[in-house]
Parts: C-alpha cells; sequence; structure tokens
C-alpha cells in the first residue's frame, strides 16, 4: 500500500480567516492565490511585513474587532459598526464608550457570567453522578 500525500490548499478567504486578517487588505497576490497549508504555517511562523502591518494596524475583520471590544459579533451589528476596522478607530471607540459598547459590553459579561455557571453545573453534575 502506498501512500500519496496530496497538497492541502485553501482559498484566500479561508487562510486570510486563519491569519485573522481581513482579507480586502491583503496583497492581491494573496488574494488570487491558492494557499497550501505549508505557505500557511509559513505565514504564522514568520510573517511578512505586509502581515505584521495588518495584525498590528488594522483594518481588522470583525471577529477580530468584536474581540478587541469586549463584545460578540452581533453586539458590533446592533450597533452599527458593520464594516472591518483599524486599530486607530477601535481605540477612538475605547475612548468614546458609546452607549452601544456600554450596553454590549455588559451582555457579553453576561452570557460569560451564564456560561460559565453552566459548565460549573455540569461538572457538579458529573461528580455526584460518579459517587
Amino acid at each position: 500500500m502506498t501512500s500519496h500525500q496530496s497538497t492541502q490548499t485553501m482559498k484566500p478567504a479561508t487562510a486570510a480567516k486563519k491569519l485573522g486578517v481581513y482579507l480586502e487588505a491583503t496583497p492581491a497576490e494573496f488574494q488570487e492565490g491558492v494557499i497550501s497549508r505549508a505557505e500557511l504555517n509559513a505565514l504564522q511562523a514568520d510573517p511578512p511585513q505586509w502581515l505584521q502591518d495588518l495584525r498590528r494596524t488594522g483594518p481588522h475583520p470583525r471577529p477580530v474587532v468584536a474581540a478587541k471590544l469586549g463584545v460578540s459579533i452581533s453586539g458590533l451589528a446592533r450597533g452599527g459598526v458593520t464594516e472591518a476596522l483599524t486599530t486607530e478607530q477601535i481605540d477612538a471607540l475605547k475612548t468614546e464608550n458609546p452607549d452601544w459598547l456600554r450596553r454590549e459590553r455588559g451582555t457579553q459579561a453576561d452570557v460569560r457570567k451564564e456560561a460559565a455557571r453552566l459548565k460549573e453545573k455540569q461538572r457538579e453534575n458529573a461528580e455526584n453522578g460518579q459517587g
């Protein structure tokens, strides 16, 4: 039996998502090509200058924006943020701290508390079920 290993490739959108960058802000060669698993690993291990710059200053994709603001992606949409933001824009929002951002951060904190409570309850139930 011979083992034939094919090269795994992915679309640029998938690679950008895995790298945590906004696809439209990447170089044209990245957007137009196909990325192999080895190329992705190389980009992660030794990011080129363009990738370092994108990660530092943006524009950032919505999942990264949401994480930096401490809200959910849905919370961003409810707050009217539908586009990628730069680090500077995110910092300005944090400084401004509009009502929607305070509200969504509170919602996100409640969601985390509830998830922790449920996890603890499951742990207790598992312990009690075994005893």
